[in-house]
């Protein structure tokens, strides 16, 4: 036999063999293969359901105003929820150098597992971990930031069909993933007389036999609002009641005013299984390092091996958060100085008073004060000011005539409010709260009733 290479391929129309020369035999006897469907006529590419389903209500909202600032006055912008923006909140010199050294020692140049690397996911276990919720290495998946892990605990939950209880006010983003995945979004109400707490007997009466989780934001974006322990308690007492496990979005987990605690809720339960999604972003300044995780906490094995196993398989649909981070992970969670953290508390706090302060006394507002986070929301009386539709024309017209960009809570679903950001520098706060009064006291019109008032 000679020496030329021959390739053999077995398929359902016979074999084909590549040597120098081809050669197709077919088992129908024909030369070549039946004919192909005929090809399309024209070009037709329709973009896909999901993407057709995915939106997001912050841009929504505001791609459609008309966002015109004062010429005379420069622009503050109170809307976006990124503490870098003023340069004012830096992270930590010791962050910094983390990250320096993790790509001075070149490890960290290649693809890590999907997962993360086990070194730094034990250091994340070793970090959150207490008595009451104890977390290994295998509990632990890094994701590109804190909105994957959402992603993830959202997709490995629920099926088309099913339904996510979500705050509300509350992230947007829950509602924008579950949609594009075919999962219907029911919204629970807090009561801002509460100081954003859930109205408990409303979201019980929400779930039904295809409720899959329940999503609880504890400190709150975009409330500010930080649960009570015994809160807490009575929530998952309501999931454990109904066999509903929870996604816990803890992105802003002990960014919390002194005075309040924040226990996880993890640490508090008994029997519900949680997804407790977290990363660097806020606490550590550093949103655009993408470094997200996902904590397991499942002491009765509930969710079990699928689960876990779930959350692999969606994991290596990309390959995993940034490596780079991940080799800084350790000296980044176990080298920052205490100072740090609360100096950047006792910022958000003094901007938070200054804020609520200031726009308690203006007639037609009503803030509600924050305990943690990075956000005040306040209520608009909307009939004290008869030239605004909703509080997105209030919005919009704030910037037109002040230069001052507030987010209409329409955003979250929540009309009649605006969020606002208490990042910004202190001299900033001060001289925005003062337009809004300048603003409000332009456009304030008492009721008939309480004209009626005065004049007695």
């Amino acid at each position: 036999m000679d020496n030329k290479s021959y390739l053999v391929q077995m398929n359902g129309n016979g074999v084909h063999v590549h040597g120098n020369g081809i050669h197709h035999v077919s088992v129908n006897g024909s030369l070549y293969p039946a004919k192909a469907k005929s090809r399309r006529q024209r070009w037709e590419v329709k973009p896909s359901e999901m993407s057709n389903n995915t939106l997001n209500p912050i841009r929504a909202i505001v791609d459609g105003m008309k966002l015109t600032p004062n010429p005379d006055k420069p622009m503050i912008a109170l809307s976006i929820g990124d503490p870098t923006v003023f340069g004012n909140l830096p992270t930590d010199d010791a962050v910094l150098q983390a990250m320096k050294d993790a790509i001075d020692s070149q490890k960290y140049n290649g693809y890590a597992p999907s997962v993360g690397y086990l070194k730094s996911r034990q250091v994340v276990a070793n970090f959150f971990s207490c008595p009451e919720a104890s977390l290994e290495a295998e509990d632990v998946i890094l994701t590109s930031g804190c909105s994957q892990a959402i992603d993830l605990a959202i997709s490995v939950l629920c099926n088309p069909g099913d339904n996510i209880l979500v705050p509300c006010p509350g992230f947007s983003l829950y509602k924008t993933l579950a949609v594009s995945m075919g999962i219907k979004v029911k919204l629970y109400n807090l009561l801002p007389e509460k100081s954003w707490e859930v109205d408990l007997q409303h979201m019980e009466s929400l779930i039904d036999e295809r409720t899959s989780c329940l999503i609880v934001t504890n400190p709150s974006n975009p409330c500010g609002s930080v649960f009570s322990k015994e809160h807490l308690q009575k929530i998952l007492k309501v999931a454990s009641k109904h066999c509903v496990p929870i996604l816990a979005d803890e992105i802003y987990s002990d960014m919390v005013f002194p005075g309040c605690s924040c226990p996880s809720m993890a640490s508090l339960s008994s029997d519900v299984p949680i997804l407790s999604c977290g990363g660097l972003a806020k606490r550590w300044l550093v949103p655009g390092w993408r470094m997200g995780w996902i904590l397991i906490h499942d002491r009765n094995d509930i969710f079990g091996y699928d689960i876990r196993q779930g959350l692999v398989k969606l994991s290596q649909r990309i390959l995993g958060a940034c490596s780079i981070v991940q080799g800084a992970l350790e000296s980044i969670l176990n080298n920052t100085p205490q100072c740090f953290y609360n100096n950047t508390i006792s910022f958000l706090k003094s901007n938070s008073e200054i804020c609520f302060n200031e726009l308690s006394t203006v007639p037609g507002l009503n803030p509600v004060m924050p305990s943690g986070a990075m956000y005040l929301m306040v209520g608009i009386d909307m009939d004290h000011f008869p030239d605004f539709k909703n509080d997105v024309d209030f919005t919009e017209q704030l910037v037109t005539e002040q230069s001052v960009f507030c987010l209409p809570a329409s955003a979250f679903e929540y009309p009649n409010f605006f969020r606002i950001v208490v990042t910004v520098p202190e001299e900033m706060m001060v001289e925005a709260c003062g337009r809004i009064r300048e603003f409000c006291q332009c456009h304030y019109r008492p009721r008939s009733r309480d004209s009626n008032d005065l004049d007695q």
